[in-house]
């Protein structure tokens, strides 16, 4: 018998996202494409879980993968509504290289 039976979805997830702050955490956006400055590149991101908030989490440092930089560490932390996430993964390397093409 789970321990979450009675909590709601988001509540879970919640306390889960919680329980791993600190953690690194790979994210993918439901946008197709993005644009930061000049750069169009695919909604892929990866940091430490910084906070988690019940509408959002921050990451910090925070790497955006895109393909001419796979590497390219944001320079302030960066927020993602729980909404917009379609995918994520916890205790990722963030160092890790796979194809964004």
């Amino acid at each position: 018998m789970s321990m979450y039976k009675n909590e709601p979805l988001g509540e879970r997830l919640f306390e889960f996202l919680r329980s791993k702050i600190g953690s690194d955490i790979l994210v993918i956006t439901d946008s197709d494409q993005l644009n930061i400055f000049g750069q169009t590149f695919r909604p892929i991101f990866c940091g430490r879980l910084n906070q988690v908030e019940p509408g959002h989490i921050e990451l910090y440092p925070v790497i955006i993968k895109m393909v001419n930089a796979p590497f390219f560490e944001f320079p302030t932390p960066l927020c993602f509504p729980l909404e917009k996430i379609s995918q994520f993964t916890i205790d990722f390397d963030c160092g890790t290289v796979f194809p964004i093409t």
